[in-house]
């Protein structure tokens, strides 16, 4: 009997070595959908259907939490969800994740405040990470060098108790539809930080709507019905956080853009929410690549733009597409627009395709990096820092290089009306144009530094018909140069003016916290004959 039970087990061995090697995780866990007291844990395994969250307020955990499993390609692998609840707001926590034998390293997350806890955090924004045949690592690159090697620099610490959330507008994986690369190329280089911080991604025409998308993805379904995870929001702490969907087939429904209409007309509402930021896809404008722009994203700035002019709310949207960083700003409100890749994608290089150097930008660079938002949510004067760690190209290295940044206050801080100095009187030379020029700029705020300037002229007191509208900035970086460089904002050149003609002019100036001043006096001066 003993002989017969040794050939068995050898017989065996093979098939159970088998089913050793292939009970893995695909996945590790990544955190999903965060709030005060509750938070998703997903994980990805070979095989399995138990999913278990082993969790506590240190590392010997002891609490245990069960939910539940899904397929995702047709096959044994399960994706497993795992809802924790009656969780305290502001608390670490750590946690395992268990399928039968699979048992995973121990990790910690940190749960969002209430928006009345008036708590400051940090948050990540990055897009277009799917990957360059040519630069196949870059994606780990950027978060194992850049996002987790930054966070370790700059504050210490466990990465929970300083990073709040990552936002993805789009493009995660280079195939949407291809299995495989979600774990390899999403997925398994990023694990260290999802793992501690929860990601929102929203589509990416990469991601060509497929289905593994939303197998892997538990976002908030907040959106229209029959649209979930399309579109949602997310609030963390004091700022509202809008996802939106710009792909084919998806942003010419009405639906979304009601849908986003009333979120809006909510939070205008609402006292404890201080800033929205949206994210989407495509890029309303795009400097290094204008195929790429699309109008649904230019209805969306405009629903942002009213939006925080009317509350005194300042908004953001980011969006990818486009290979590289841009930084812009709308002339009329505070709103922000960033477009925060590459982070995997080949960079769209300067002269590749074709582009044009908009007003609203002032920084655009072909390079890879991503997005440091530093949220100040002091209840007297909240404010967010927007910060760009580069980490170069192909031509340039850079190791997070901090190369954009700009903050922006909820509250108004109205620099001084500037003077108005000259032209004014008869006899002024219009037929090469003519130089208008105004004061100093001034602000009692003594960090206040002059970054635009707004020149109006016109043949009525009214200002309704414009003969030159100029809106300069103090910075427009543009192929790889400040195209505003020596120009201190104070005068502007006029195009050629019509003879014995009477104008009038104003202009207003910008600090670096998007506050305009109010407009000058109004001066007038009469063209000579010619």
């Amino acid at each position: 009997m003993k002989i017969k039970s040794f050939l068995l087990l050898i017989l065996l061995f093979p098939f159970l070595g088998k089913s050793q090697t292939t009970d893995k995780f695909l996945v590790q866990p990544y955190l999903q959908d965060a709030e005060p007291n509750s938070i998703k844990i997903l994980w990805e395994t070979s095989t399995g259907e138990e999913s278990i969250v082993q969790y506590g307020l240190s590392p010997k955990l002891g609490k245990k939490e069960i939910g539940s499993a899904h397929d995702v390609n047709f096959s044994e692998s399960r994706v497993h969800e795992v809802k924790l609840k009656d969780l305290k707001r502001l608390t670490t926590y750590y946690y395992r994740v268990k399928t039968g034998k699979i048992l995973s390293d121990i990790y910690q997350f940190k749960t969002p405040p209430f928006a009345s806890d008036r708590q400051s955090f940090n948050m990540i924004a990055m897009s277009d990470m799917q990957r360059d045949h040519n630069n196949p690592e870059k994606f780990s690159e950027v978060v194992n060098d850049g996002i987790l090697k930054y966070m370790e620099k700059e504050f210490g610490g466990a990465v929970p108790e300083n990073l709040a959330l990552v936002l993805i507008p789009g493009d995660l994986v280079a195939t949407g539809t291809d299995y495989d690369q979600w774990q390899n190329e999403f997925f398994n280089p990023a694990e260290k930080l999802f793992s501690q911080v929860p990601v929102y991604p929203v589509l990416g025409n990469h991601e060509k709507n497929s289905t593994f998308y939303f197998k892997y993805f538990s976002l908030p379904e907040n959106g229209t019905a029959g649209y979930a995870e399309h579109w949602w929001y997310k609030d963390y702490g004091n700022t509202r956080i809008i996802g939106l969907n710009s792909n084919d087939g998806y942003r010419d429904t009405p639906e979304q853009y009601k849908w986003l209409q009333k979120v809006l007309d909510k939070t205008a509402e609402n006292e404890d929410i201080d800033f929205v930021f949206a994210q989407l896809h495509h890029p309303f404008k795009s400097e290094l690549w204008i195929p790429g722009e699309e109008e649904f994203s230019g209805k969306v700035v405009k629903l942002l733009e009213d939006f925080s002019t009317k509350t005194g709310k300042p908004s953001i949207h980011f969006f990818g597409h486009t290979h590289g960083y841009s930084r812009g700003q709308s002339k009329n409100h505070k709103h922000l627009w960033i477009n925060v890749a590459s982070a995997g994608g080949a960079i769209d290089n300067w002269g590749e395709f074709e582009g044009r150097d908009y007003d609203e930008f002032t920084n655009t660079q072909d390079e890879y990096g991503f997005v440091m938002v530093e949220v100040d949510a002091n209840k007297e004067n909240p404010k967010f820092t927007v910060k760009r760690l580069s980490r170069g190209n192909e031509n340039i290295e850079r190791d997070n290089q901090q190369t954009d940044q700009i903050t922006v206050y909820k509250n108004e801080r109205k620099p001084n009306t500037p003077n108005a100095i000259s032209p004014t009187g008869e006899d002024v030379a219009g037929k090469y144009g003519t130089l208008l020029k105004a004061g100093p700029f001034k602000s009692s705020f003594a960090s206040a530094a002059h970054t635009a300037s707004n020149w109006q002229l016109a043949e009525n007191q009214n200002f309704e018909s414009l003969t030159l509208d100029s809106w300069k900035q103090s910075e427009n970086w543009y192929y790889m140069e400040n195209r505003q460089k020596n120009d201190d904002l104070t005068d502007e050149i006029t195009k050629r003016l019509k003879p014995s003609t009477t104008y009038f002019w104003r202009v207003r100036y910008r600090d670096q916290n998007l506050n305009w001043s109010d407009w000058s006096e109004t001066q007038s001066f009469k063209t000579k004959a010619y």
